[in-house]
């Protein structure tokens, strides 16, 4: 596990006070006239303090207030330096967390890789496309000695409730790091995920960034679902603010490695971010978000899949065999009568038998 600057912003040892930089310079003053002195003959006064005695005070009132001046002056370019100056003492305290930097999470070997990708598959394998882009960038990663893995920019279009989410999902628990889903049918703007501007009403920081602060891992999982249904939010001024925009410079390695919150207005490495987003119909995506997230189109699990997903589901879940048993006969009763069960209707089936099994028993 790696240790990466997460931010451009610098901190200072926060007992390093402006009293205690005045003691410092006091300090180092008093030894070195003791020295000049020692050094000039004056051996009265080293005689003295080596008796135990009280010399005489070695600095002036003028020394005093030149050293005041001199603290003064280096704690205020201090401030400006730490990048932190125009925030609120309680932002500031939010971002003291980066002191230290941030934790990545990286594949350990090629053959660590391979396993994950395989499980993925045996989980999904509907999802076959994607889960191949998935498993070249974990090998890739382990290759190239990447400090913590990191998947391209991935979106996964087709029907709904086919699983896509799900996939997302999955994977960050395979990876072990954080995962945050975004629901774009919810959010009207690009604020969700970068966060607002100081001045508008209830600003606060992106959820992307948000992750980070919670967990102190670097390299989330970002999941935002339907993407495309997301709408705009038009300011006072007539200026329109999109998620889809939104999401460009945190696409791009290059601009998210020195990305600005608008929110703390500091710079913050969001380069090592997996973002996964999905949609029913790329073609209502604008094309340069397409230009860096190139649609991958998945297929419809067959029910052969949907058997195998909530037999194998079920038994990690600890369901009993007639629970499991229930639910495969009722998406096979679908599939007779001419209806298409999801895998968003499985999943849901699975969550209910969770339910019927863990209440109390009725006495």
């Amino acid at each position: 596990m790696s240790t990466i600057a997460f931010t451009e912003a610098r901190f200072f040892n926060p007992l390093e006070t402006r009293y205690a930089v005045e003691r410092r310079f006091s300090e180092h003053l008093e030894k070195l006239r003791r020295t000049r002195k020692s050094a000039s003959g004056a051996g009265a006064a080293q005689l003295s303090d080596e008796a135990g005695f009280q010399l005489p005070d070695l600095l002036s009132d003028h020394d005093d207030g030149r050293i005041q001046r001199r603290a003064h002056r280096l704690m205020e370019r201090r401030e400006a330096a730490t990048g932190l100056s125009h925030l609120k003492k309680e932002d500031r305290a939010r971002l003291e967390i980066l002191r230290d930097g941030v934790r990545l999470i990286a594949i350990a070997s090629e053959h660590r890789a391979d396993e994950l990708a395989a499980q993925l598959h045996a989980e999904m394998p509907w999802m076959a496309a994607v889960n191949e882009v998935v498993w070249h960038a974990m090998r890739r990663s382990v290759r190239e000695g990447w400090p913590g893995f990191r998947a391209p920019p991935l979106l996964l279009d087709g029907p709904p409730g086919i699983g896509k989410s799900h996939w997302a999902r999955r994977l960050g628990e395979l990876l072990s790091v954080p995962t945050t889903v975004i629901e774009a049918t919810g959010e009207n703007a690009s604020f969700s995920i970068v966060g607002s501007q100081r001045g508008w009403s209830g600003a606060y920081p992106g959820r992307a960034l948000e992750t980070v602060l919670q967990t102190q891992v670097g390299n989330p999982v970002i999941v935002v679902d339907e993407i495309e249904k997301a709408g705009l939010v038009v300011s006072s001024k007539g200026q329109a603010f999109g998620l889809a925009e939104g999401l460009l410079p945190l696409l791009e390695p290059m601009t998210a490695r020195r990305w600005s919150c608008p929110y703390f207005q500091v710079k913050f490495d969001m380069s090592w971010m997996s973002w996964i987003l999905t949609s029913n119909n790329f073609r209502q995506l604008p094309m340069p978000l397409l230009n860096r997230c190139p649609p991958t189109r998945l297929q419809e699990p067959t029910a052969t899949d949907l058997d195998r997903f909530v037999r194998r589901q079920g038994t990690r879940d600890a369901l009993s065999d007639a629970s499991i048993e229930a639910i495969v006969s009722a998406l096979a009763h679908a599939v007779r009568h001419g209806q298409r069960p999801t895998l968003r209707a499985a999943v849901r089936l699975l969550r209910y038998a969770r339910d019927l099994e863990s209440r109390p028993m009725l006495h």
